[in-house]
């Protein structure tokens, strides 16, 4: 028999069981103190999740595990005895100039291309920076104009950072910069995060309403009753502290609602396709397309692993609006941008209902991960802060200076937020 909630009363209470829950919950165990995770959804991984229904893992949510020579995720997931696979090494990588193949030269100007877009970053942030009162957005530091600076642009803001480069703050984009390999779990990254729960005391369907956390103990308040703890880590996304989704009593203070509205969620929309292997495509396939200015990009992937699989990414306003208008728009643009790149006959050959991802309507998320607004690069320090001595600790993604938008910053996150919980008890 189970207790009651009025009678449990964990050291530290976590809302939430993503990526920064669970490496929350997990140090607080291992510290030898008592931990519970309570879990809206019916599941934990939270924006990592993998979907079984085409027969096949595909990653509705995060897909890699960046930065994987200091990521802390690559040598759990090898430990749990997870296949892993460089996908850098291994991408077979294919660009397009219309419907046909670029050209050597066409390739080698993408590259400049790339060179000159990293570079007037690196530039412009060591030159000014937020810190100087000098930051501004992306867009304003890179090269324009260029044949291929459309195609770049879109790389990375629609689609690496989620949102348009005019929105996203340089010093914050520099300072978030992957730089590392990339590894993709064989069994899915929402796969490696069940493993990583398993043993966790983590109550699913449990959505926390209200969180006093004034007073010497904090209490958590939902349909689950009221469960008291000595210190809180809230791993909400920052989209949902943003909108006060979650009631705090008292109020968090006013800073810390302006550091979370800076770090809004930007949109990413996947599109799974089985029925790859008739595209004639290796392992590992890449293919890339040159976009002009405004155009929306398509970043697909193919056979990850052999399987007969076809992952379609767009992002920014063009994903926002597609998933607006519903699953069937986004899949029939999918279609169609398979069709430009490969034939109407090959656009056919992808089997029906894919898989469609809706992260923007999702009301536990409304969003895939954050991005800074210019000029508030220093909102991720301010979201990190612990409250109360760190009785009370936000954690996540937004809250990561140097991972930010990724699994691995989150799991950082929620080791820190698991340091100052645990001092706080002290």
């Amino acid at each position: 028999m189970q207790p009651s909630c009025a009678e449990i009363q964990p050291d530290v209470l976590v809302i939430g069981a993503g990526a920064a829950g669970i490496a929350a919950a997990r140090a607080v165990q291992q510290a030898g103190r008592s931990v519970l995770v309570l879990e809206a959804r019916d599941r934990v991984g939270g924006r990592a999740v993998t979907d079984h229904r085409l027969g096949l893992p595909f990653d509705l949510g995060a897909a890699w595990l960046h930065n994987a020579a200091d990521n802390p995720l690559v040598p759990l997931a090898r430990a749990l005895g997870l296949a892993l696979a460089d996908s850098d090494a291994l991408r077979h990588e294919r660009t397009l100039v219309g419907d046909r193949p670029a050209s050597a030269a066409e390739l080698a100007g993408y590259d400049a291309a790339w060179e000159a877009f990293q570079a007037a970053v690196l530039a412009r942030a060591a030159a000014g920076g937020a810190a100087n009162g000098q930051d501004c957005s992306v867009a304003a530091a890179v090269p324009q104009g260029g044949p291929w600076d459309a195609t770049v642009a879109a790389w990375q803001g629609d689609i690496i950072a989620a949102a348009p480069l005019e929105r996203l703050s340089l010093a914050d984009f520099a300072g978030t910069a992957l730089n590392g390999r990339n590894m993709m779990v064989e069994a899915g990254i929402g796969t490696l995060f069940t493993r990583l729960a398993e043993g966790l005391p983590i109550r699913l369907f449990s959505m926390v309403e209200r969180l006093e956390w004034g007073g010497a103990q904090a209490v958590a308040h939902g349909s689950f009753g009221s469960i008291r703890a000595g210190a809180v880590i809230a791993t909400l996304p920052s989209s949902l502290i943003a909108a006060e989704a979650l009631r705090f009593d008292p109020p968090l203070p006013v800073a810390v609602l302006e550091a979370a509205a800076d770090l809004p969620l930007g949109q990413v929309a996947k599109v799974g396709f089985r029925g790859a292997d008739a595209l004639g495509l290796p392992e590992f396939c890449s293919i890339d397309r040159q976009v002009a200015p405004g155009e929306a990009l398509v970043a697909m992937s193919a056979r990850p692993f052999g399987r007969d699989l076809l992952a379609c990414h767009v992002g920014g306003d063009a994903a926002a609006a597609l998933e607006a208008e519903g699953d069937a728009a986004l899949e029939a643009f999918m279609r169609a941008e398979v069709a430009r790149r490969f034939g109407h006959q090959a656009a056919r050959a992808l089997a029906p209902k894919p898989i469609v991802t809706n992260w923007l309507r999702d009301p536990m998320a409304r969003g895939v991960y954050s991005y800074a607004r210019p000029g508030r690069a220093a909102a991720r320090g301010l979201l990190a802060q612990p409250l109360a001595g760190g009785r009370l600790c936000l954690a996540g993604e937004a809250c990561d200076a140097r991972l930010a938008g990724t699994v691995g910053g989150a799991w950082q996150s929620g080791m820190v937020a698991a340091e100052a919980a645990l001092a706080a008890l002290r």
